[in-house]
C-alpha cells in the first residue's frame, strides 16, 4: 500500500503503540482486499459486544495507549443497573459489563451503546467516507444514505477510529456499489413487516450479491429500510441495497445498475415471503414475554406499541430495546409511562443476545424481527415471528 508520511509516521510508532497497533491491522487488511492506499474517515461505529474476544482486542489497545482520533458510537451491551433490578447477573457477566464500559470509555468513544446510531447520533451525508460494524447499520448508510462504508468488524472499525484512516477497497468505490440483481418484488408489501420477511427471503435465492428491487412502494418508513437491511445483511451478508426511485444511488434503474444489465433477475412472489415466514418461525401456542427492538426501535416504533396497550392489560411482560435518547424521549412523551402501566417496559443500552435474558432461556416469546429469532436460538430462546399488532393481542391472551 501506498501511505503517506503521516500513515508511515503512525506505522513507524510516532503516534504511540495503540495506533501502530491500529494501522499495521488495518494495512495487513488493505494488502487482502489490494487497497493501494487509505482514506480518510469522518464517522465510525464499533459494534461492540462485550464478550471475550471483544474485551480482550479493548483492553489490549488502550493498554497500548490508543485514543480515538474519530470518537465511534458503539453498540449495546446490557443495562445492568436495570437487570440486577429484575433478574441475578453472575459475578462474571457483571465484571465483562464494567470492563467493557472502561475500556471504550478510555479509547475515548461515544457511549450510545445503541445499534441505531445513524437514525439519531451519528447520521453522515451522501458520500461520505466511514467505517460502520454492525449488521443493520452498514446497509442503512451505504443504502438509504448513499454515504460509504464496508462490512467491519467491531475491531477494524475500532482501528478506524484510532487511526481516522480505512484502507480503500470495496464499498468504498463507485464501481463496487453498482447493482448486480435485478429483485422483482410480486409479493405484497404492506408495512414495516413485510420488509422484515422481505429481507430475509431474498438471500435464499441471492447470496453475497447487491440487489436492485423495483415493484416495492416508494414510500417506505425509516424502519422499514432498517428492516430490509438488517434482515438481508443477517441472512445474506448484503452490505448494500438499491429501491428504484426510492434510494439514492437509484432514482432510475439504469443509474442502479450503472448503465449496465443485471447479472441475474430474481423474482419474490407472496408464496416466497409465506414460505421464510413458516421456516424461521417457532411454532404458535402458549407464550411467556414478548421482546422488540432488535434493531433498537425508534420513537414511532415505541408509540406504535405504547398505542395498542393503552388502557389495557398484557397478560405477560413485554420489553422494548431502544437507545437512551429514545427512551428519553419516550419518557417525555409520556409513552413510558402507557407501557409500563399496561405491564410493558423500556430498556435502553441493551441487546437481545446478552447474558442478562438468561431469566427467558427455555421460554416461548413473541417478536416482529427475524434478526432477533435468529442470533437468540444459541440462548436457547424461542421466538414466533409475527407483525407487531398480532405480537400485542398475543400478550394480552398470554397465546399465539
Amino acid at each position: 500500500m501506498k501511505l503517506t508520511q503521516e500513515e508511515q509516521e503512525m506505522l513507524d510508532g510516532k503516534y504511540g503503540e495503540g495506533a501502530k497497533i491500529a494501522l499495521k491491522i488495518q494495512v495487513a487488511l488493505g494488502d487482502v482486499f489490494k487497497a493501494e492506499r487509505m482514506v480518510p474517515v469522518s464517522r465510525t461505529h464499533v459494534a461492540l459486544s462485550n464478550q471475550d474476544a471483544d474485551i480482550w482486542f479493548a483492553e489490549k489497545m488502550v493498554e497500548a495507549g490508543a485514543k480515538c482520533r474519530v470518537s465511534p458510537t458503539v453498540n449495546p451491551g446490557f443495562n445492568l443497573e436495570y437487570f440486577q433490578c429484575i433478574t441475578t447477573i453472575s459475578k462474571k457477566d457483571e465484571e465483562q459489563i464494567r470492563r467493557t464500559r472502561k475500556a471504550y470509555k478510555e479509547l475515548g468513544a461515544t457511549l450510545t451503546f445503541d445499534c441505531t446510531p445513524y437514525q439519531e447520533k451519528n447520521v453522515p451525508r451522501f458520500g461520505e467516507i466511514t467505517a460502520y460494524s454492525e449488521s443493520s447499520a452498514t446497509p442503512f448508510i451505504n443504502s438509504v444514505y448513499g454515504a460509504r462504508t464496508n462490512r467491519e468488524s467491531a475491531q477494524s472499525a475500532l482501528c478506524a477510529a484510532i487511526t481516522g484512516r480505512t484502507p480503500l477497497y470495496g464499498f468504498l468505490l463507485d464501481e463496487n456499489r453498482k447493482g448486480e440483481v435485478l429483485v422483482d418484488v410480486q409479493a405484497k408489501i404492506r408495512n414495516d413487516f413485510d420488509y422484515q420477511l422481505l429481507g430475509y427471503a431474498v438471500p435464499k435465492k441471492l447470496k453475497f450479491k447487491t440487489p436492485v428491487f423495483v415493484n416495492v412502494p416508494t414510500n417506505p418508513s425509516p424502519a422499514a429500510l432498517m428492516n430490509l437491511g438488517a434482515q438481508l445483511n443477517t441472512a445474506g451478508n448484503v452490505p448494500m441495497y438499491h429501491i428504484v426511485g426510492v434510494t439514492p444511488e437509484a432514482p432510475t434503474l439504469e443509474a442502479a445498475f450503472h448503465g449496465e444489465e443485471p447479472k441475474k433477475i430474481i423474482t419474490i412472489t407472496q408464496e416466497d415471503l409465506e414460505k421464510v415466514h413458516e421456516e424461521i418461525t417457532d411454532p404458535g401456542g402458549k407464550i411467556d414475554f414478548a421482546l422488540f427492538g432488535c434493531p433498537h426501535f425508534n420513537i414511532d416504533q415505541v408509540k406504535q406499541v405504547a398505542d395498542l396497550v393503552k388502557g389495557k392489560q398484557l397478560k405477560v411482560k413485554l420489553w422494548i430495546m431502544t437507545s437512551a435518547l429514545t427512551k428519553n424521549l419516550a419518557t417525555k412523551m409520556g409513552l413510558l409511562e402507557t407501557l409500563q402501566a399496561a405491564g410493558g417496559d423500556i430498556v435502553d443500552d441493551t441487546c437481545m443476545d446478552q447474558p442478562c435474558w438468561e431469566f427467558l432461556y427455555g421460554k416461548k416469546g413473541v417478536t416482529d424481527s427475524p434478526k432477533c429469532a435468529y442470533y437468540t436460538k444459541r440462548r436457547n430462546m424461542q421466538f414466533v415471528i409475527r407483525e407487531v399488532d398480532e405480537c400485542i393481542e398475543a400478550c394480552m391472551r398470554g397465546e399465539i
